[in-house]
C-alpha cells in the first residue's frame, strides 16, 4: 500500500471549491460536465475535489495565465 501525501488526504465541496476560485456551484458543475477545472471525486452521492486536482488545476490556470501574458 503506498501512502498518501497530505494533499490527496484532504477534500473539498463544491460549494468550497466555488467560494476559492469565486465562481457559483452552478459554475463549478458546468466545469465538472464539459471537463474544464478540478476533477472531482464521486464518493456517494457527492462529488468532493481532492486537493491534489485543486492544486493541479491551480497549476493550470498558472500556466495559462503565463503564456497569455509572454505573447
Amino acid at each position: 500500500m503506498t501512502e498518501q501525501t497530505p494533499s490527496e488526504l484532504c477534500y473539498m465541496t463544491i460549494d468550497e471549491v466555488a467560494t476559492r476560485y469565486r465562481s457559483t456551484v452552478a459554475t463549478v458543475r458546468y466545469w465538472r460536465h464539459t471537463g474544464y477545472g478540478p476533477r472531482g471525486k464521486k464518493v456517494g452521492t457527492r462529488v468532493l475535489y481532492p486537493m491534489s486536482e485543486i492544486e493541479r488545476f491551480d497549476r493550470e490556470i498558472a500556466d495559462h495565465t503565463a503564456e497569455s501574458t509572454a505573447v
